[in-house]
């Protein structure tokens, strides 16, 4: 069957399953992506709620630089993306300690002097690890041609690929020990807390290399999108209708018909039969078996880390009084001790001043976010309405507290509040327990890719390597359209 004649669907118009589908509807094939809610994003979408618009998550917009994955992304799609480069990319905050993180880490390095030659190291082995996973990196490898791709990239960047060898069985606490900075308590409550917004996990346990690119987000900057984050979503749809794509609303798959390890159709809550030649998936792993039914779980088998995070959330209609200028538009606090999550450190996400779409004048849209693990959530629920609340106000107080701490007076600035659990994100973004931000990237090599064990059923998404944000998803996406032309070659 040619290309051009395939039925591809799309399930989910998160970033991942709109960059897939947008690439192949460039390439001439007929798409069709089928979205449960009313807008396109899943988690990083951008809503609406009393005269605000705020993003879902508290989101860094990232990989928008020259060469970056949203760059090339956008030159192939010929997308403009309404983004301004952030003169910080966040600020973090502990207790007195105050840094903002840029290109330069001149504040890190101007509080943390021995900590220089670490930077050095990481910056060296962030670039190599760009430059192999440019134009998507197969990994890991399935195949004779995966394994060829991967020693051609090896080869192109031979004098520094064999710099990675040392750090293959390394986490990134060891890693920090040949520094000599794991003693220094402030420096790793620091690292600790970086890892967790984007690796989900501490230096004990996530991989080294991991780790490398982690940590240097900052350095390859931060950009705020005009109209928050979810106008990429909005361009990637528009980009697929355009070229004779389709983006459908409301349309919740219920049921994903298979034999013999090939998909044949879908089913959908409000009563539609949609026959598929190719099914792209942007869904958690465990929700896309609960779609295939119980026989689904020998064939998807446990390949990859599980998740182990969702989040707790925060939407604030602030005073922007509160916020000068000059104020950054992104804020990391942390509390001095105490398990990172579960509302002793938080991310906050501050809508600009002038962007009236987001925001009422006088107002700021806030997002922010708390790592919480999901079934205590789920249990209350189950117990009673009473106990869920309860919880909810619970962690409500928790994040305030912090925030207030670092913001004296900001309680009184609140106009409007509504909060999000684990169970708020399964129902809106259909992500089972409500799991978000990905995997804990504690291996390199206990990763899942798209495969799935059907011949024409694909994952995308932040389940499979590289994982979360913008640059991975994206990456991820690449990943997968390739292995879509490998079938037609």
């Amino acid at each position: 069957m040619a290309f051009s004649e395939r039925n591809i669907v799309v399930i989910g118009a998160g970033i991942g399953g709109l960059t897939a589908a947008a690439m192949l509807a460039a390439e001439g094939a007929p798409v069709t992506v089928l979205e449960t809610g009313s807008i396109p994003g899943g988690c990083a979408a951008t809503f609406q709620r009393n005269g605000c618009r705020f993003d879902a998550g508290a989101t860094v917009g990232c990989g928008f630089h020259p060469g970056g994955p949203m760059h090339r992304l956008g030159r192939e799609l010929g997308i403009r993306w309404p983004v301004e480069r952030e003169h910080i990319a966040w600020q973090y905050r502990q207790g007195v300690l105050l840094l903002d993180l840029s290109s330069t880490r001149k504040e890190i390095l101007g509080h943390f002097p021995r900590s220089a030659s670490f930077w050095q190291e990481q910056g060296a082995l962030s670039r190599l690890l760009w430059h192999l996973s440019a134009g998507g990196l197969a990994w890991p490898p399935k195949t004779a041609r995966d394994l060829a791709l991967l020693l051609q990239k090896g080869i192109s960047g031979l004098s520094g690929t064999a710099r990675l060898l040392p750090f293959v069985s390394r986490n990134a606490y060891e890693w920090l020990a040949s520094h000599g900075l794991h003693a220094d308590p402030l420096f790793m409550r620091f690292i600790d807390a970086q890892l967790m917004i984007s690796a989900q996990t501490t230096a004990r346990h996530a991989h080294a290399l991991n780790a490398a690119i982690a940590l240097d987000l900052p350095v390859s900057g931060a950009w705020r999108v005009r109209g928050g984050i979810g106008s990429v979503a909005a361009l990637l749809a528009r980009s697929i209708e355009e070229r004779g794509g389709a983006v459908l609303f409301g349309k919740r798959v219920v049921r994903i018909d298979a034999m013999r390890c090939q998909v044949l159709g879908l089913e959908t809550a409000d009563g539609s039969a949609i026959a598929a030649d190719l099914v792209i998936a942007n869904l958690t792993p465990d929700s896309l078996a609960r779609l295939l039914g119980d026989d689904a779980f020998p064939v998807l088998g446990p390949k990859g880390p599980s998740p182990e995070w969702s989040a707790f959330m925060l939407y604030l209609a602030v005073d922007s009084g509160v916020f000068p200028d000059a104020f950054p538009r992104h804020l990391q606090l942390v509390a001095p001790d105490g398990e990172l999550g579960e509302g002793n450190s938080i991310f906050m996400s501050v809508s600009p001043p002038g962007e009236q779409e987001r925001a009422p004048r006088g107002l700021a849209a806030v997002t922010i976010s708390t790592h919480t693990r999901p079934d205590q959530w789920f249990r209350a629920r189950s117990e009673s309405r009473e106990r869920y609340q309860a919880l909810k106000a619970s962690y409500t107080e928790r994040v305030l507290d912090l925030l207030e701490s670092q913001l004296p007076g900001v309680r009184q600035s609140i106009r409007f509040m509504e909060a999000g659990t684990p169970f708020t994100w399964e129902r809106y973004t259909g992500r089972y327990r409500g799991f978000v931000g990905s995997y804990p990237q504690t291996g390199l090599f206990d990763v899942r890719g798209p495969e799935t064990g059907f011949d024409n059923l694909f994952l995308v998404g932040d389940s499979i390597f590289p994982g979360q944000s913008l640059p991975g998803v994206v990456t991820g996406a690449r990943r997968v359209v390739e292995l879509v032309r490998r079938q037609e070659a």
